[in-house]
């Protein structure tokens, strides 16, 4: 297909290495972008950089109300959302044992719960629209256990792929597809600075292409998932992980 026409994408946690770069990929395409992140203050040099093609926005996407008198400004001054790239989350690598309740909850809040509200603050006007993509940004964890990764993170990305299975399985028939992508060690803090030297170098030992993955190359595969040429994908988790996990 040759559909070019410009859109309007909505991304998560834009302010972050990987967030940023999805937005910068989507405007490359043509798109002008929502970049939503809890400090929009944050985005101002991404704004700068991209001027009428980014509409920085500070949210709370964990807090459901909020988050739908947000969405109904944007829907009254910028239109209908055509792309939703949930990629917003935070990280946790206490196991079991060491998380607590409160933990727990603010881990599922933002990974899990804000992807549904966003979800389903955009899903009518994209089925009646019959054209729409939702991707989610979930992670290797969901089938490894976590390796590196908490109990809580690792089951709110694995809650993220079953979302994504039921949402793809809800709006198929109305052009709407929805897909996720499972990363495995993306250069951005969570790597950086979230693990230790001694746990970079081991699992650089372990990833069979010997090195970490770029943030770019998540955004490229964004852009394919969120264009008109991934019409006949849906409901499915693309797996980038250097061949550190083969199934």
């Amino acid at each position: 297909m040759s559909d070019t026409k410009s859109r309007l994408a909505l991304v998560t946690g834009a302010a972050g290495t990987m967030g940023e770069a999805i937005a910068r990929q989507l405007v490359a395409d043509g798109h002008r972008v929502i970049a939503l992140d809890l400090d929009a203050g944050r985005m101002s040099r991404l704004a700068g950089d991209l001027p009428g093609r980014i509409i920085p926005v500070g949210a709370d996407i964990s807090d459901a109300e909020a988050l739908a008198e947000v969405y109904a400004g944007l829907l009254a001054s910028e239109g209908p959302v055509e792309i939703l790239v949930n990629n917003a989350g935070v990280l946790s690598n206490n196991k079991a044992v060491q998380t607590t309740p409160e933990e727990w909850r603010r881990i599922m809040s933002v990974n899990l719960d804000g992807a549904f509200y966003l979800s389903r603050l955009v899903l009518d006007d994209m089925r009646q629209a019959r054209w729409g993509r939702i991707v989610n940004i979930c992670s290797l964890g969901i089938k490894t256990g976590g390796l590196t990764a908490g109990t809580a993170y690792a089951a709110s990305k694995g809650g993220l792929g079953v979302l994504t299975f039921s949402l793809a399985r809800e709006t198929a028939p109305f052009g709407v597809t929805v897909n996720g992508i499972a990363p495995g060690y993306v250069l951005t803090p969570m790597v950086t600075e979230q693990l230790t030297e001694d746990q970079r170098q081991k699992l650089l030992r372990e990833i069979p292409v010997g090195r970490f993955c770029g943030a770019d190359e998540v955004a490229h595969l964004v852009s394919y998932l969120a264009g008109p040429n991934a019409g006949f994908i849906t409901g499915e988790i693309v797996d980038m992980n250097g061949g550190l996990h083969m199934d």
